[in-house]
């Protein structure tokens, strides 16, 4: 534990450091659970909003993208049952007077039972070597196996308590396991209640004439409002799908873990129309192609996993998230639900405007059903900078921190250095920048030996690396140094692009 909590300060540590994330207004000692993207961080989460976009929509004939706007008409959020159920359990805690959600603490209370089970698995695995079965073993050693069971009851109660918003006995559950605040110690809690994650807001110039808004707490409400549009502009036929990223924001009571669970964040979702009957084969389709879409990263498989939900929304007949395996412990990734016709329903019901389709092969309209896809861009970033971030201790003796993000992700695809800061290797150096910077982000960098340009490169994640040196001048070729086996090769300038072209490509990395 101790050791997963040093890896995510390490983590924070380093996002600031080499410019990916900093803490909000941080000149004014910031702002709880606010983050600004810097200038590596925003490269990053720019190329990984890409790589889903270009999978999720330029590899779909039959899925658009939209934008749509932060603010919306305030009836859409009484439509989507947002006004009304929008809301976390919430819990005081009355010696510490610090506040938290419900629901965390018992999955988190959880959690450390899950850590048991891998002390376990970490116990066998050196007992039995080569010969162990890590499969067999959860499958049949009693001590998981009661843990497990452990777990699963606590979590079952915790989603029908919910679901039936009991919140007496969410206390009570609390207080049966004993969970004491995670700050002081202390066993002295309030009652449950129910606390809506909405920030509100106003549009007008003056008081009295002023509309009250919501920013929005999620992108999906903008897809269903466009569904009509969309589909008669777009001549869509079902299944089709509408694809957006964006903002998003939730007044969470316990912002917490680095940009984990922030108050802004952006989201990527996509909402699949299909036609009634047909949405839980589409979706358990699309959590086989959401769950691919993750592997083909090169994160480990081992990584993910499924978590069906015990408690389902007010909208959904199916819903299941993408787990990984955070510094922290397996947490949601990407959610994908059944929504069934409820949204479309809502809004059509609200608003008076029919929102149907027309189905020509059976001469009829309906509402179609819609099987969600949503992930967190800001999560997917945690995921995979603190899954790139490592130690590697070399041949020599020597350590060097290095961020393995995909190369595909990478914030500077190709870093290149004169030798010497003299004999016009500058000048070529500059040359070979000015040719490559048309295809790929590219940076310069004189300063200090190769060396610790080099372990500079490394920390920020960038492929390749290449030194002009004086043979440069004569025959126009340059060394390129790969970032994850520290080869390197004598190549004609001529064949960087190629070569760099071949690591990044989109065919090759989505075809994993």
């Amino acid at each position: 534990m101790a050791k997963q909590e040093d890896l995510f300060k390490k983590v924070i540590s380093h996002a600031k450091e080499y410019g990916f994330i900093f803490q909000s207004s941080e000149i004014y000692d910031g702002l709880s659970a606010v983050y600004d993207y810097a200038q590596n961080g925003v490269e990053l989460k720019k190329n990984i909003r890409e790589y889903w976009w270009k999978a999720m929509v330029h590899m779909h004939e039959n899925i658009v993208g939209i934008d749509s706007a932060i603010f919306m008409h305030p009836t859409t959020w009484k439509a989507s049952g947002h006004v009304d159920a929008f809301s976390d359990p919430l819990i005081d805690n009355k010696d510490s007077k610090k506040r938290y959600r419900a629901d965390v603490l018992v999955e988190d209370y959880c959690l450390k039972i899950e850590k048991k089970i891998e002390k376990e698995i970490t116990k066998a695995q050196k007992r039995f070597g080569d010969a162990f079965d890590k499969s067999e073993f959860i499958k049949t050693n009693p001590r998981v196996l009661g843990y497990q069971e452990k777990i699963d009851t606590i979590l079952k109660r915790l989603g029908k308590s919910l679901e039936n918003e009991d919140l007496d006995d969410v206390k009570l559950l609390i207080e049966e396991l004993g969970i004491g605040c995670p700050l002081s110690g202390s066993k002295n809690w309030t009652d449950v209640k129910q606390f809506n994650l909405m920030f509100g807001t106003k549009l007008g110039a003056d008081a009295a004439s002023s509309t009250d808004l919501y920013l929005r707490p999620e992108t999906a409400q903008g897809i269903f409002v466009n569904f009509a549009n969309v589909q008669k502009t777009g001549r869509m036929k079902i299944p089709f799908g509408i694809a957006q990223t964006g903002k998003a924001f939730r007044n969470e009571i316990v912002a917490r873990q680095f940009i984990f669970r922030m108050r802004e964040f952006e989201q990527m979702e996509m909402q699949y129309f299909v036609k009634p009957g047909t949405e839980l084969e589409w979706y358990e389709k699309w959590k086989t192609n959401r769950l691919n879409w993750h592997k083909s990263l090169g994160l480990g498989e081992d990584k993910y996993r499924f978590h069906d939900h015990e408690k389902l929304a007010h909208y959904a007949n199916a819903a299941a998230d993408i787990e990984f395996k955070f510094p922290f412990g397996f947490k949601e990734l990407e959610g994908i639900h059944s929504r069934t016709n409820f949204d479309l329903k809502a809004h059509e019901k609200y608003s008076g405007k029919k929102l149907q389709f027309f189905d020509h092969e059976t001469n009829s309209n309906y509402i179609p059903y819609v099987v969600e896809t949503s992930v967190g861009l800001d999560r997917l970033f945690l995921a995979i900078f603190s899954t790139a971030l490592q130690d590697e201790t070399l041949k020599d003796g020597s350590t060097r921190t290095v961020l393995k993000i995909p190369s595909i992700l990478a914030p500077t695809k190709v870093a290149v250095f004169p030798l010497l800061k003299k004999d016009g290797l500058p000048e070529l150096a500059k040359k070979v920048i000015n040719e490559l910077k048309y295809d790929f982000n590219v940076t310069y960098d004189e300063k200090d030996a190769v060396g610790r340009r080099y372990r500079r490169q490394d920390a920020l994640g960038t492929p390749f690396c290449v030194t002009v040196d004086h043979q440069s001048l004569e025959d126009k070729t340059v060394t390129i140094r790969n970032r994850d086996t520290m080869e390197q090769e004598r190549i004609a300038i001529t064949d960087i692009a190629k070569i760099v072209n071949q690591e990044i490509s989109f065919k090759k990395w989505i075809s994993k």
